[in-house]
């Protein structure tokens, strides 16, 4: 983040998005009261108001921001402004309907929702870059505005001739020519070799299955489209404002590659949705907020919006339970958080998100739900020590937009080798051990780490493989998970014993991808365990064979292996593993390393992460837990007492333990 107010002096804030354009201004002056009560001190404003701003063409309605923004800002609350270029009015449709989105059928999709644009279409761009440039001119300089917000979750396609048009100038930046694209897609099968430019169209509805090739290069083509706008957008708003600027992603989103996105904001920002109904959800939102921290480089980042309650979207929608609402918002702090914010301050009566929970619920303000609110307000006032520090982390794990684009095509061996539920099972039971993990891209550097885990990388180029291999030799510990290092940057097939850029690293190779009818047990050092739905077929070319198979048609085929590189070590899990087996290896390569959580023998679902100088210690069940939280005397910030020794956590409650000098 920028140096600036939202930044100065450090401090956690908290808030979430405020939609005023729904309410009268009676309303508003209500809000602004409550906010203060409940410790708000940063809202977003705008997101979805560009009707509002803009009733007709050209045509400008600024007074009621004007109000809103100086009634915020007396009142000591400071706004996140959006562009509200997310969902523009019914009138650019009518009177554009080339702005108005296709999708892969050929179907126009209108507006009466939202996200009704084409990236592509240039009207719709001017008018974005209009309304902006607008907005900066009036409020860049406003003393309420803190920090901008580009637009919303970015996520939109289209595929109607305009996006050809576009997609054909990128994929000539990209390949040179035709020969170079027919080259790199493989356009000899199937009769697909394209001899006029015109010929190449977005990957719309086909008879059959689509090229892989295009379709991965279409999906690059889509995260840089809205990558340029959000960029286009960033630049009006800087000519005329000095606030940081950003736009919320959406975690492990595969629309738009996160990573490039946290390169160009100011502060990464993120939405998070938890469902009350997962068990495991709580390691979910570790996990994404690990990977949201690291895609700004380990800096402080914003949790943009999370419900107190229930969402609208699901088909059945839980609330959190009891407790729950300040253990996901001390989860996120406790992992890099410097804002913790929902959607929304007050519930909607009308439109699509009015069964939307609330910091204000539709019951009002005399309410559990509010009350909670309240209590998280005034607790974070009190983790002001940990705003701005660091998390600090000496395992990763390997994510990589493109690759996770590459394994999403058809015709793959199995469906059922997922590369976020291959993320969630390598992160478990790191997290389990209390053990911190960045989730870097290929081309991060590997040298803060010990432990390096790369669960399912798909597409893996050269120049990350022979730095996985210096890494090891210099002493690293590495554990390649199944379906990694198949094909190259294009998503063709690399020719040869799979991992080939791995496989002298790994000391062993695979030949054949085999799918499970019925599991296969396997036996070794690791002890028994079944694997189910996917395997290998590989062979040991000089590592240590430490479970194989014990039966049927891969009898004797390695499993689990382990190749000493150097100074280091590097393991191969060349099957789906089942938990405990996969939490075994893990366990070992931990040993190996000689990393450990801060304190031991922790309790199933309870978190235990540091930040800067505090020890979070979270109770993520629905039972009282003991903990040993050690020998030292330290003071919660969430309870005031001096804690030390064998605590009791009361369900869903948490403790931040600082040392008592602090």
């Amino acid at each position: 983040m920028t140096d600036h107010a939202v930044r100065r002096p450090p401090t956690l804030r908290f808030g979430g998005d405020y939609n005023p354009e729904q309410w009268d201004e009676a309303t508003w002056r209500e809000d602004v009261d409550l906010m203060r009560r409940a410790g708000v001190d940063l809202v977003t404003v705008g997101v979805f108001s560009w009707a509002t701003l803009e009733p007709r063409p050209g045509e400008r309605d600024f007074g009621w921001l004007d109000t809103v923004l100086d009634l915020l800002h007396n009142h000591g609350i400071g706004v996140d402004l959006a562009t509200p270029t997310a969902s523009p009015p019914p009138w650019l449709g009518r009177l554009h309907p080339a702005t108005l989105p296709v999708d892969a059928s050929g179907t126009v999709l209108h507006w009466g929702s939202r996200n009704q644009f084409c990236p592509s279409a240039q009207e719709y761009r001017d008018a974005a870059l209009s309304i902006t440039g607008d907005l900066a001119r009036r409020y860049g300089r406003h003393p309420a505005v803190q920090l901008w917000h580009v637009g919303n979750e970015l996520g939109q396609s289209c595929w109607c001739e305009r996006t050809a048009v576009r997609f054909r100038s990128w994929l000539a930046a990209r390949h040179g020519d035709l020969d170079g694209l027919n080259a790199a897609w493989g356009t000899a099968f199937w009769s697909q070799r394209y001899g006029r430019w015109e010929e190449v169209v977005p990957p719309r509805t086909a008879p059959y299955l689509h090229n892989p090739a295009h379709l991965l290069d279409f999906q690059r083509f889509c995260s840089d489209t809205l990558l340029e706008l959000y960029r286009a957008e960033r630049d009006v708003l800087r000519e005329h404002s000095d606030a940081p600027v950003t736009t919320n992603l959406m975690g492990f989103s595969p629309v738009v590659d996160g990573r490039a996105v946290g390169a160009e904001v100011d502060v990464v920002a993120n939405d998070h949705y938890v469902d009350p109904a997962d068990p495991r959800s709580h390691v979910f939102a570790a996990l994404t907020h690990d990977l949201v921290r690291s895609l700004g480089g380990g800096a402080p980042w914003l949790l943009m919006e999370q419900a107190t309650g229930a969402v609208n979207w699901r088909p059945h929608n839980p609330p959190k339970p009891a407790g729950r609402l300040l253990t996901d918002s001390l989860q996120a702090v406790a992992r890099g958080a410097d804002a913790v914010c929902f959607f929304q301050w007050r519930a909607s009566r009308a439109g699509s998100e009015q069964f939307h929970s609330a910091m204000l619920p539709h019951a009002g303000p005399d309410t559990a739900r509010h009350r909670e609110v309240r209590e998280l307000g005034a607790l974070l006032g009190r983790l002001d020590a940990v705003a701005g520090t660091p998390v600090p982390a000496r395992a990763a794990l390997v994510h990589d937009w493109s690759s996770w684009w590459a394994s999403r095509g058809p015709a793959r061996p199995t469906d059922r080798l997922r590369v976020e539920e291959q993320l969630l099972a390598h992160y478990e039971p790191l997290f389990a051990r209390g053990v911190t993990t960045d989730v870097i891209g290929p081309d991060d550097p590997l040298e803060p780490y010990r432990l390096v885990v790369v669960p399912a990388l798909h597409l893996l180029e050269p120049a990350p493989a022979r730095r996985l291999a210096e890494w090891v030799r210099a002493g690293g510990t590495l554990l390649v998970g199944p379906g990694t290092g198949l094909v190259d940057r294009d998503g063709a097939v690399e020719p040869g014993r799979f991992p080939v850029r791995l496989r002298d690293l790994l000391g062993a190779s695979g030949e054949e991808h085999h799918p499970l009818v019925e599991p296969s047990p396997c036996t070794g050092e690791l002890g028994e365990f079944l694997v189910a739905d996917y395997a290998e077929r590989v062979r040991s070319d000089g590592a240590e064979v430490l479970a194989a198979h014990a039966g049927g048609d891969l009898d004797g085929v390695p499993v689990v292996t382990r190749h000493a590189v150097g100074a280091g070590r590097a393991w191969y899990c060349s099957a789906l593993l089942p938990p405990a087996a996969l939490d075994g290896v893990l366990a070992r390569c931990l040993a190996e390393t000689g990393l450990a959580g801060e304190l031991d023998g922790v309790p199933a679902g309870v978190e235990v992460v540091r930040r800067g100088p505090a020890l979070f210690v979270l109770n993520h069940t629905a039972g009282p837990v003991s903990v040993d939280l050690g020998a030292t005397a330290r003071r919660d910030l969430v309870g005031g007492q001096t804690l030390a020794g064998r605590t009791v956590l009361a369900p869903r409650a948490g403790a931040v333990l600082v040392e008592e000098s602090t």
